[in-house]
């Protein structure tokens, strides 16, 4: 059974590397898009890795902490990546001059 174990720390820096190359290219760009990709590529992967879990063999019993981590890692990403998400809509919408999706953290926006 392939895991991408994400929770090994090669595997983790470069996925935070890669991530935050992104989150920089869709700031840079203006573009939110980018950084909904990368939103939606870590909900990929807590799927992947939540059905893993609960669907995992009993010889492979071994690899359920593993698991463990690595979706308790996703959720880490996931937040990380919508908060991102939302910010470089906010970038987006000021320099278009619309609405953005969600107003709801200006407070946040204006202290970063």
């Amino acid at each position: 059974m392939f895991i991408f174990d994400i929770s090994n720390i090669l595997n983790l820096l470069l996925m935070i590397i890669a991530t935050v190359l992104l989150i920089y290219l869709a700031q840079e760009l203006k573009k939110s898009y980018i950084a909904g990709i990368v939103l939606f590529f870590y909900l990929a992967m807590l799927i992947m890795h939540a059905v893993q879990l609960v669907r995992l063999p009993e010889e492979f019993a071994e690899m359920m902490p593993v698991l463990g981590r690595c979706v308790a890692i996703d959720f880490a990403f996931i937040f990380v990546s919508f908060f991102a998400y939302l910010w470089v809509d906010d970038i987006e919408a000021k320099k278009m001059n619309k609405k953005s999706i969600d107003n709801s953290l200006d407070w946040l926006w204006k202290n970063v």
